[in-house]
């Protein structure tokens, strides 16, 4: 057999629950069903130094679908098989089980058996939140996924992400520093990688390079966090206990029962994506020994009708039992199938215990918002930077915010002060629109406020969007602003086409106290966030600074540096 020419292969590569590493297990854990449809062979390699099984079959089909059709349309007979290659490579490395799929392989993996979060929790360790090529995310309650690709790569929050309100499914991008054997290889190499369920990325061909591989990945779960922009990803838990567990599936089986009202969705299985865009016949048997019906989707309202017919206690695992079978095919026969899942996977529903709320999706419960404010806290944290990119002065106590505003200039040559001297538009008469208290030399917008409470720092937030949203928006609030700044700077007005790229929140919290995550209100945080989230999708970079504060009868300079 000819060599390959490349050391390295991209593959998605599955952790395996529940199987012991062992052949024989690895061996039991196979589907028969799906072994016999691909006629395997079997092969137990050595080689690896590890406990190994190799599957290897081919999917056949003696007449290809299309060929009917075509003789319908053209009175022309045609008869071509379709024959797709299957491989399967399952592995046991320091005790986990592994599988990686060939061509038509990765059917042969047991969808019950797969680690949901093995290669998310990867790509959250690993791929460059700057740099999302990427993005699959799922919102809760209405079977709604957004799938964006960026093949340049984007920072995270460009991509519009509520990250307590949506549940990513699969990320994507380039790849931080790791040895992994394209790395050594070829350093220069840009490599990336996909994770979800399994996690797709370049890996070693050679047995020696494959298991060092896995390895690496390995020891990155083990040994490292996620990245501080992408730990909400993880922040989507399992739900393990046994005992939550049964009361979660009694709540289900409950839903099920009644008339559907909207919460129980159909929701499309994120790794098999593809199969379903393929399909062209769908059925569903739900406890019958009938074939079950034949639609052109998924069909929601059947599989509903059939759980709500069962007893009670009994409709959970009905549906865990029943099988969706989509074909590529509408006559819908066996050599059409494409694939064949529990019909559990493809429904979602939202269930609420105890006030904290749940969400079955993929077949697993999950609780979605256990740590919201864990995840605004660790935002709010790296907003308030420990590095002002703005140099402001010490906030006299006793002074009045216009006061110190109008001191800045003279304090600090090259910033503008602006505070309640607004832009009129057409569409904000009237008062007008404050852009900003402060601009700075480098034409960051600086919205300084005394935080007596989070009323005043909401105020704050909202005056920065509407700020933005006029320079961005309104070719009249841009020409009035930059004729404001080139009168103040004597004829030194703003680059052409200028749109703000910076916003800096400036905060004197009440009695002057470090501004920390802290000391900020709970609620500004949550406000604080849910507007950089925003500023930052329209590629805005926001920054948050404590003014440092002195009292009357003290004269000092320069800005407190604060700890993150």
């Amino acid at each position: 057999m000819a060599a390959s020419t490349s050391s390295t292969s991209k593959r998605t590569l599955y952790r395996l629950r529940s199987v012991a590493p062992t052949v024989d297990a690895m061996f039991d854990a196979l589907d028969p069903n799906q072994l016999e449809r691909v006629h395997a062979d079997f092969d137990f390699p050595e080689n690896l130094g590890v406990p190994t099984v190799l599957v290897t079959g081919s999917f056949e089909q003696p007449v290809a679908s299309w060929c009917d059709e075509i003789f319908r349309t053209t009175g022309i007979e045609v008869s071509r098989p379709v024959n797709r290659s299957a491989g399967l490579l399952m592995l046991a490395v320091d005790g986990e089980v592994y599988a990686i799929g060939y061509d038509q392989g990765f059917r042969l993996v047991p969808d019950k058996l797969k680690d949901h979060r093995f290669g998310l929790s990867f790509a959250s360790r690993r791929v460059d939140p700057g740099k999302i090529r990427d993005l699959v995310s799922h919102t809760p309650g209405g079977g709604r996924t957004d799938i964006t690709l960026i093949p340049s790569g984007a920072s995270v929050w460009s991509l519009g992400i509520v990250e307590h309100a949506q549940i990513v499914r699969r990320l994507g991008g380039h790849l931080d520093d790791i040895p992994l054997t394209i790395s050594r290889d070829n350093p220069a190499k840009i490599s990336s990688a996909e994770g979800g369920a399994g996690l797709r990325l370049r890996l070693g061909v050679e047995g020696a390079d494959l298991i060092a591989d896995i390895r690496a990945i390995a020891r990155v779960l083990r040994e490292e966090k996620p990245s501080p922009e992408l730990e909400f990803v993880e922040h989507v838990v399992p739900v393990d206990d046994p005992g939550l567990l049964t009361r979660l599936e009694a709540v289900l089986d409950d839903l099920l029962g009644r008339e559907p009202d909207g919460s129980i969705s159909a929701a499309v299985p994120a790794d098999h994506w593809d199969d379903y865009t393929a399909a062209l016949a769908f059925r569903a048997r739900i406890n019958s020994d009938a074939a079950g019906r034949s639609t052109d989707d998924f069909d929601l309202d059947y599989v509903l009708c059939r759980a709500r017919i069962q007893r009670a206690g009994r409709r959970v695992a009905a549906l865990r039992e029943g099988i969706v079978t989509l074909y590529r095919h509408s006559r819908a026969d066996r050599v059409d199938e494409i694939w064949t899942s529990s019909a559990l996977r493809w429904i979602e529903a939202e269930a609420s215990l105890d006030s904290h709320r749940f969400f079955l999706m993929d077949e697993h419960w999950y609780e979605i918002d256990q740590e919201y404010l864990k995840t605004i806290r660790s935002h709010a944290e790296r907003l308030i930077t420990d590095s002002p990119s703005v140099d402001l002065p010490p906030w006299v106590l006793g002074e009045k915010e216009r006061t110190y505003n109008e001191s800045v200039p003279d304090q600090r040559p090259g910033y503008v002060c602006f505070d309640r001297d607004n832009v009129q538009t057409a569409l904000h008469r009237g008062n007008g629109v404050e852009i900003c208290d402060l601009l700075s030399p480098d034409n960051a917008l600086v919205m300084v406020k005394r935080a007596k409470g989070s009323d005043t720092l909401s105020h704050l937030f909202s005056q920065a969007l509407v700020a933005v949203q006029t320079l961005r928006n309104s070719p009249e609030g841009r020409e009035r602003f930059a004729e404001k700044v080139a009168e103040a700077r004597k004829g030194r007005g703003l680059p052409e086409g200028f749109r703000p790229s910076k916003v800096v929140f400036a905060i004197l919290l009440k009695d002057g106290n470090d501004l920390t995550a802290d000391s900020l209100f709970p609620f500004s945080q949550v406000t604080l966030v849910q507007t950089a989230r925003t500023l930052e999708a329209w590629g805005v970079q926001v920054e948050v600074v404590g003014i440092a504060s002195t009292p009357s009868t003290v004269a000092s300079t320069g800005i407190r540096r604060l700890a993150a």
